[in-house]
């Protein structure tokens, strides 16, 4: 495991404190890095919300939250009691920044420290918040602010977003997060591509047949259902999780893992995509949206019943042919999926490489199927390459695909950090190269513009699919007409 280096002292403040990311997934990533000594004895987590709690309210809240959440051993009694001391609570509204007299308090005297702020707050929030924090003179120069996902819903609102938090940072300042490009195996496309020669002669047209994308969630909406309902599954997934993984993927080999070497080859990939039209809508998008079914034996409600009967036609599921326009990817078609209440959690990258040219095995005895990498990203984070071999024996001359399997989990035999938690320290050592640069967020947003415009003017309807499937069967067809399908492992 790699040598963990404690960052630099920091004051965190927290916006949106009190809410669920807070709790569900920042704090228990903080608790985290701090028991594994990551965080400097003077560093503090300063929560800020529009509650009126004492510090000791808000103490209790945490503790109760981190041992709710934390599985098996992880709280740890004693390191709770150094962790409680990092731990404080400020009130302030995004709207009244006269009122920020306890925060301008708490911070006066820590300049010389990093200063993060983290906006887990609605976006429409985001640019007031950082006004209030220029407003109370505490921008610094050591100061970095983090932007949650959505930025904005289409262009314009991420163009009006952007604007006014870039007129309170400077733009090396601003860290808007994708947790998705934290995860391990996410992390892993750059060295499996650009680390083995192995790979790289292959990564291209006239090599590889198709990729396909699925990130599939067994959860539905739940509590979040109102707000989803404006968002939808093609805004809240593909325009960020599912674009920057084709980034990764797709992007020319960087010069080094500079920041902005990286994301300049991530733009390049974003502007090389071929716009959706009305007219190719209906070939290249499935719309879907799930009735009630079962899932992991449970019975559980459709979307429409979650929404206590109102009519929706926003999208739970979406599938996309994409193509790119350069090249190395000239003719290769990427398939996107992504939905929710599908029958498993299950997220991975599937590279379908080219049969062989020439069999020399007879068709009718032997399938030679062609090689497959999977790059698994959740729940089993691991690689995968299929290729055929003679099963052993002097019985004849027979073949079979078998697989060369890499598990991190058993290789590597430790529990591996959540995004947040790399994310994070990313932050507080101030490298922003797995953070979204301004360019690349509204290129995205011109992008998938394109599609909504083009379901708009076709009036292309949301199909039903049915809870603990994979989705409506139009997406089988979109690849079936291209004749390949989905993997999956029913």
């Amino acid at each position: 495991m790699a040598e963990l280096v404690p960052v630099d002292t920091f004051d965190l403040i927290i916006f949106g404190g009190t809410g669920d990311l807070a709790m569900r997934k920042l704090l228990p990533a903080l608790y985290h890095r701090d028991r594994d000594g990551q965080i400097t004895a003077d560093s503090r987590i300063i929560a800020a919300s529009r509650s009126a709690l004492s510090r000791d309210d808000y103490v209790a809240t945490v503790e109760a939250s981190l041992r709710a959440s934390l599985p098996g051993d992880d709280f740890d009694d004693g390191h709770w009691s150094t962790f409680r001391n990092r731990l404080h609570y400020v009130q302030a509204d995004a709207f009244q920044h006269d009122q920020w007299g306890a925060m301008v308090d708490i911070l006066a005297g820590h300049e010389d420290s990093v200063r993060v702020a983290y906006l887990a707050t609605a976006p429409s929030l985001f640019g007031s918040i950082a006004g209030g924090l220029r407003a109370n003179g505490l921008v610094t120069e050591k100061s970095r602010i983090v932007l949650e996902k959505p930025l904005g819903r289409d262009l314009e609102s991420a163009r009006v977003i952007n604007n006014a938090v870039g007129d309170c940072f400077r733009e090396n300042q601003i860290y808007r997060i994708d947790h998705y490009l934290g995860k391990e195996t996410v992390q892993n496309l750059l060295a499996l591509r650009f680390a083995n020669s192995l790979f790289e002669p292959l990564w291209r047209r006239g090599s590889i047949d198709h990729v396909q994308f699925t990130v599939a969630e067994d959860l539905g909406v739940g509590g979040r259902v109102e707000f989803y309902d404006g968002v939808g599954a093609l805004r809240d997934m593909v325009q960020n999780h599912l674009l920057q993984l084709v980034c990764l993927f797709a992007m020319e080999p960087p010069s080094s893992l500079d920041q902005n070497a990286v994301r300049d080859e991530k733009i390049k990939v974003l502007r090389s995509l071929k716009p959706i039209t009305a007219d190719d809508a209906r070939a290249n998008t499935v719309r879907g949206q799930y009735t009630a079914g079962a899932v992991n034996g449970k019975t559980v409600a459709g979307f429409l019943d979650e929404l206590s009967g109102k009519d929706s036609s926003t999208e739970t599921f979406v599938a996309l042919k994409l193509e790119i326009e350069n090249w190395r990817w000239s003719g290769v078609p990427f398939y996107l999926r992504t939905g929710k209440r599908l029958k498993a959690k299950h997220s991975e990258i599937v590279v379908q490489f080219q049969n062989v040219p020439h069999s020399i095995f007879p068709e009718q005895k032997f399938n030679v199927s062609p090689n497959m990498l999977r790059i698994r990203l959740q729940p089993d984070e691991g690689v995968q390459l299929s290729v055929m071999a003679k099963e052993p024996g002097p019985g004849g001359f027979d073949l079979r695909p078998v697989s060369l399997d890499l598990s991190f989990a058993e290789t590597f035999g430790i529990r591996y950090p959540d995004a947040y938690e790399r994310l994070l320290m990313e932050v507080l050592r101030g490298n922003p190269a797995l953070f979204m640069r301004r360019d690349e967020v509204e290129a995205a947003w011109e992008w998938i513009d394109g599609i909504i415009e083009s379901w708009q003017v076709s009036k292309q309807k949301v199909e039903s699919y049915v809870s603990g499937s994979w989705g409506p069967p139009a997406s089988s067809m979109l690849l079936d007409r291209d004749g390949r399908a989905w993997h999956q492992e029913d």
